[in-house]
């Protein structure tokens, strides 16, 4: 996948001020390169139901903030995710970790149900599975933006 680096590059272009956040192992390797960025503000969470929450004040607050978390606590936090996009109509944005969805023979709950709920709660979603895919993170995200509609970025993880 791309580097911390390559990625706060493009969140830098996307205008993105917060990244809220809690990361699995494998996007978790952004730390280092979203901490030392001194113009984006790295806020970490104890649960995955908090950044929807935290995300959603600081829009309300004139803020671009971005979710990041692994598909697993996307699940964890439906109800959260619920009332900020559905109930108050927020146009949140999210990079979510797409658990074992590069291993095609992986035997993973997380890898099978992930696209299937989100097209359940019609979110608009698209999926970087190579370093290449990275300019389709500012597609999904300015054709959102424009739409005033939330919108998801599934990051693929677990190659072999």
């Amino acid at each position: 996948m791309f580097s911390g680096e390559e990625l706060v590059a493009e969140l830098r272009v996307m205008g993105v001020t917060h990244v809220v956040w809690l990361p699995d192992s494998t996007l978790g390797a952004w730390d280092g390169a979203l901490e030392s960025a001194a113009d984006i503000v790295l806020i970490r969470v104890s649960r995955e139901a908090e950044a929807w929450a935290i995300a959603a004040g600081l829009y309300l607050g004139g803020q671009t903030p971005l979710v990041v978390m692994q598909c697993t606590g996307l699940f964890d936090s439906g109800d959260s995710l619920r009332n900020f996009l559905f109930d108050y109509e927020l146009p949140l944005f999210a990079l979510i970790g797409h658990r074992s969805s590069l291993n095609p023979t992986a035997n993973d709950s997380a890898r099978t149900y992930t696209e299937p709920i989100l097209k359940a709660w019609g979110l608009d979603y698209v999926s970087v599975q190579e370093v290449g895919d990275l300019p389709l993170v500012r597609e999904h995200w300015n054709r959102c933006r424009q739409a005033k509609r939330p919108g998801i970025v599934l990051i693929g993880e677990g190659r072999l």
